[in-house]
């Protein structure tokens, strides 16, 4: 059907649509009215549907008319926004991608602070959790969860892996707990929050205790709280509902506040990391270089 229906009769039935009044809609497109009558009468003709109906000089949309135009609104809001890049004097969109645990706990907030910093380059991040997605080139530049080395990205390291129990003040004071008495017998005993694994290399509290030496001899007890990701197990250690395993860079301002506390003196060095990527095979545009250096300032592996 599309093909059969000249596409400016979409443009012409939004403007009608948003103003109510072919007149306007006409001036608006630089038309006449009777241009903006005759298309809107081709596009009902088309469709086999009315559009609107006309009471003298007053227009209101019919159901059909009102489902067509919340589509064409949006299509024509997508189609505008694609374009963007194109404008000119409009910069180059850099797009970063990031999973969502770094994303939300430490990648936001430095975006919003280099937005201040240098507000005429805009960012667009893609926040996902599927490698694929994560490591296409489509990306200007990544952060991956990895050891280091990748064949189509350039890693430079932001923070390693250190995985030590977490939990709210409140949560260790109205059990009289003491965080750094407490051992991995005794944390084992409390109320756990874990977070589904997203691959095999993720590491939950099973995989935790069995790297200080399985002192549970593998009787861990089931978690009161598991979640599907990672941050929604940090959240609820936040609002005192129990111990969750902290990632230390990924925690660091949470800890520095005081709103979570690290129990116990046990840590687990994963050998894993989050590393800041640049393509190995093309260049990065001044902005995007601009990002990559400001992403990296003060981070250490």
């Amino acid at each position: 059907m599309l093909e059969k229906i000249p596409l400016e009769a979409f443009r012409v039935f939004d403007a009608a649509a948003r103003a109510m009044n072919f007149s306007r809609a006409g001036r608006e497109l630089n038309i006449t009215q009777a241009a903006v009558s005759r298309r809107i009468k081709g596009l009902e003709d088309h469709l086999g549907a009315t559009l609107f109906t006309r009471r003298g000089r007053n227009l209101a949309l019919t159901p059909d008319g009102e489902r067509l135009f919340q589509r064409v609104r949006a299509t024509l809001e997508y189609l505008e926004e694609s374009l963007e890049p194109f404008r000119a004097g409009t910069g180059e969109i850099i797009s970063i991608a990031a999973s969502g645990s770094i994303s939300h706990l430490w990648l936001g907030q430095r975006l919003r602070d280099f937005g201040k910093e240098s507000p005429g380059i805009s960012v667009r991040l893609l926040t996902t959790d599927v490698h694929s997605e994560l490591a296409s080139e489509n990306n200007d530049l990544i952060i991956i969860y990895s050891t280091g080395e990748h064949p189509r990205w350039n890693l430079t390291p932001l923070m390693k892996e250190v995985l030590v129990p977490i939990a709210s003040p409140d949560y260790l004071a109205t059990r009289g707990l003491d965080a750094q008495a407490l051992t991995a017998v005794d944390i084992a005993g409390l109320d756990l929050i874990d977070y589904e694994r997203a691959n095999a290399h993720w590491i939950s509290f099973r995989q935790w205790f069995g790297r200080i030496g399985d002192p549970l001899k593998g009787k861990l007890p089931r978690p009161r709280l598991s979640f599907s990701t990672y941050i929604m197990a940090v959240e609820a250690a936040l609002r005192g509902e129990g111990i969750a395993l902290g990632s230390l860079g990924l925690i660091e301002e949470y800890l520095q506040s005081g709103a979570l506390v690290a129990i116990g003196n046990d840590r687990v060095e994963s050998g894993f990391g989050y590393y800041l990527g640049a393509p190995r095979f093309r260049s990065l545009s001044p902005e995007a270089v601009q990002l990559h250096r400001f992403l990296l300032r003060g981070q250490q592996a």
